[in-house]
């Protein structure tokens, strides 16, 4: 691939390389703040209770199951390969370059938009918060200053940014746990009960629709891997961080969720409250325990989603970076800012085209909730779709290098089997408008980034030179050292 220059003359290689500077604690930090754990229960439960009335823990019993087979096969990935694009090198080296962009294509315009929705979602909390106060505020206008704030962090060091994203996180966790022994310790509104991991009335095809506010709550937890020439000791400590994340944050989706169920009551006055809560988490928080308590949850809920926003476009901007140095777009896509290490270009370039949304969505008369959940369904169904296309993957690469055991290979069969049926539950029986037309809009970025990856001259070569020499910061198992 020839190699790109500079406007000061300096050679592309020398302003496009990302340095080696997080460890473990980053690693898994991205990971755990991408799927924003406080910000996601905050209100993920009542669009849950929306779609299959009762059966609110058994949805999201389904996606942590699926969830964890899906990142059994990134996991794996993880422990072969180290590359900014993740899903762009994992997948290209099992089905050729064309497939590798068009997955890397996918996966950016899911954590962009999932960005987007979470920009959204902070200003929905902040709105919920500031009515407390009896003080009223435009949504977007709060979107925006968050998406300005997300793109200052983000411009800075990936290890600030990852460890700032955690210890909000990590704070928001807490007073969470709290509410929740308050709540079940008081046998929830009629006495605990095993109902919330029961199929309800609404039936399997309800639960399976519901499971994707259960997968837009673990959205991007393999961003993680996009610190691939970033992490010391990539083949250990990503693998290890990824593995951990979901299991740590599953279990607390579990509980949590059922906790909200339990708090509202399973019987149809409970469902119906729940389901029409714009911030569940909080209004359970009021009612338990009082006012107070439900402002410090909206404020660790709005700090959640923020946290969440930040690893997004730490994960998207290195998708772009990524696919950028390969050939895609400007080149200035692919600069590494001099001080930060950050491609500070690229992440510019994200947060511009937020705004854009934002402002567009508030133009159409959305208010902040319809947002964020028109916005994070479409970025999951685009997640769905690379996941499935990593599981195939995963088959084909484990296959032809020997490496798995036949009983391996049931793990990703599996995964494919539960998100397909997800797929399969946003297409038939056809769900109402606005959500009918989200499958639609997929596809229809599927099949531009089809028409890229054949029609720009040479990208498809560029991208195989890169995966055959191994460039580009790409760490392959058996390597004797990593890139310095």
């Amino acid at each position: 691939m020839a190699v790109n220059q500079s406007v000061q003359g300096t050679p592309a290689g020398a302003r496009s390389k990302l340095k080696r500077t997080v460890g473990f604690f980053e690693v898994m930090a991205l990971s755990v703040a991408i799927m924003g754990p406080t910000g996601s229960m905050a209100l993920n439960g009542s669009l849950t209770a929306a779609t299959d009335g009762t059966a609110t823990a058994l949805a999201f019993v389904g996606a942590t199951v699926a969830i964890a087979l899906v990142a059994y096969s990134f996991v794996e990935f993880g422990r072969q390969y180290a590359h900014a694009g993740s899903v762009y090198i994992f997948n290209g080296r099992s089905f050729g370059p064309r497939f590798g962009f068009l997955s890397a294509w996918v996966l950016l315009a899911a954590y962009a938009v999932l960005a987007f929705a979470v920009a959204i979602l902070s200003a929905d909390f902040l709105q919920s918060f500031l009515a407390l106060l009896g003080v009223t505020v435009d949504w977007v206008i709060p979107a925006l200053v968050f998406l300005a704030l997300m793109w200052i962090l983000v411009h800075r060091s990936v290890r600030f940014s990852t460890r700032t994203s955690l210890a909000i996180e990590g704070v928001s966790v807490a007073v969470i746990l709290v509410l929740v022994a308050i709540v079940l310790g008081r046998g929830g509104a009629h006495g605990l009960s095993t109902v919330p991991f029961q199929i309800g009335s609404a039936g399997v095809s309800a639960v399976g629709l519901a499971s994707v506010f259960g997968f837009l709550s673990f959205a991007g937890f393999e961003g993680a891997a996009t610190l691939g020439e970033e992490t010391q000791n990539p083949r250990r400590a990503i693998p290890r961080a990824l593995a951990a994340a979901v299991l740590v944050t599953g279990i607390f989706y579990i509980l949590v969720i059922y906790m909200q169920a339990e708090g509202f009551g399973t019987d149809s006055k409970g469902v119906a409250a729940f389901a029409s809560s714009a911030t569940p988490l909080a209004d359970v928080a009021k009612n338990y325990v009082g006012t107070y308590m439900a402002a410090i949850i909206d404020l660790g809920a709005m700090a959640s989603a923020f946290a969440s926003g930040v690893g997004l476009f730490v994960a998207s901007s290195r998708m772009l970076f990524a696919i950028s140095r390969d050939g895609f777009g400007p080149r200035s896509l692919s600069a590494v800012h001099p001080k930060h290490a950050s491609p500070y270009i690229s992440v510019a370039t994200l947060v511009v085209i937020g705004a854009v949304v934002v402002v567009v969505l508030r133009l159409l008369g959305l208010n902040a909730v319809a947002g964020f959940g028109d916005l994070g369904t479409i970025g999951v169904l685009a997640l769905l779709v690379v996941y499935i296309a990593s599981q195939f993957a995963a088959i084909r690469f484990f296959a032809k290098s020997g490496i798995w055991h036949a009983v391996q290979f049931l793990i990703p069969i599996a995964a494919i089997v539960m998100l397909g049926y997800t797929l399969y539950s946003n297409v038939y029986p056809v769900p109402p408008a606005p959500a009918q037309f989200f499958p639609y809009i997929v596809a229809a970025w599927i099949v531009i980034g089809i028409a890229i990856v054949f029609a720009v001259p040479g990208l498809s070569a560029k991208i195989g030179a890169s995966f055959t020499e191994g460039r580009a910061g790409e760490i392959v198992r058996g390597d004797s050292e990593l890139t310095p």
